[in-house]
């Protein structure tokens, strides 16, 4: 009899609107996780202090009120959404062994998590556009790209965004759960959430399908037309020593695009494809893919970038 009444008990559990989650950290390495806390949190501190430096030299520094920098200091605002988004789950599990985490607070990271993501690939083709105006018809630069226009390419960003990421979570409600709901990461990440789903997902799936083509499958091409057309007009009229000095104000902007891309592609090929692949794997790639944009943006920009690299340094000088 008691054996037949915890069968139901756990029958009765075993399908859930409103489950929780258990998400991973290093899959294997668990009685290692307060030691490999230690990198996590110096890459954590990187992302969050350069950036955030970044942010107050173009906020306070007169001489970096221009497109370039405005489009650079939105950057550095996602990549400090992003950082924060992530930070408290992950710590939470390599210092605490907090792993539990409720449906509705899934529902807020992925929110932050996939719109933070959106508005950086944005910006990204912002910054691309900048670039290709700076370059190839610098005399309208100041006309095209006025304190206006800027302002509007940045709430279309953020609206960009949240009208994408919305339906996203709106169908996740009416889902149940019956099964361990282990996810594969230390945050919570949509395709994930649904694989443990045991209603049908197609709307899911196809919903996602649909942001990733508004997202990177627009974004992505735009970004290599605007380079392709920049590559165009340089080699057109320009010497070898011009060359160099055009295409040394792009390797910022490029150096960015290819860490978020190739790591979001990275991402992405081993989780449709590497079904096979360890467990450690797919969390690693997961962390490196949110923490190394974050960390490595705010250091290329600031060796590659002599404006910003001498006005944190006027400001280290000055303290």
């Amino acid at each position: 009899m008691l054996q037949n009444q915890d069968t139901m008990e756990i029958l009765s559990n075993s399908t859930s609107k409103f489950p929780a989650f258990l998400l991973t950290g290093i899959p294997g390495l668990e009685s290692a996780h307060v030691w490999i806390s230690i990198p996590f949190c110096c890459f954590y501190a990187i992302a969050l202090s350069g950036n955030s430096v970044i942010l107050f030299v173009i906020i306070t520094q007169h001489s970096l009120h221009e497109p370039m920098y405005y489009f650079l200091s939105m950057l550095s605002a996602t990549d400090l959404g992003l950082t924060v988004s992530s930070l408290s789950t992950t710590l939470g599990i390599l210092w605490f062994e907090a792993c539990e985490i409720s449906l509705y607070s899934c529902i807020v990271q992925m929110f932050f998590l996939h719109g933070f993501t959106f508005m950086e690939s944005g910006v990204l083709v912002a910054t691309a556009f900048e670039r290709y105006v700076a370059i190839c018809d610098p005399l309208r630069y100041t006309t095209i790209l006025t304190n206006s226009r800027i302002i509007q390419m940045g709430l279309l960003m953020i609206t960009r965004a949240i009208v994408l990421i919305l339906p996203l979570l709106l169908l996740l409600k009416p889902l149940y759960f019956c099964r361990m709901n282990a996810l594969s990461h230390s945050y919570c990440y949509h395709p994930d959430v649904i694989q443990l789903a045991c209603s049908d997902i197609p709307a899911n799936s196809i919903c996602g399908l649909i942001d990733l083509i508004l997202t990177t499958g627009i974004d992505t091409p735009c970004i290599v037309l605007s380079y392709i057309l920049i590559i165009h007009s340089v080699l057109r009229i320009a010497s070898p020593e011009e060359w160099h000095k055009v295409f040394s104000t792009c390797v910022s902007h490029v150096g960015a695009v290819a860490i978020f891309y190739i790591h979001m592609l990275s991402l992405s090929l081993v989780y449709h494809y590497g079904r096979s692949a360890p467990r450690v794997v797919h969390s690693v790639m997961a962390n490196v893919y949110l923490l190394l944009p974050p960390v490595l943006n705010p250091i290329i920009y600031s060796v590659k970038t002599k404006q910003i690299c001498k006005a944190m340094l006027s400001l280290l000088l000055t303290k």
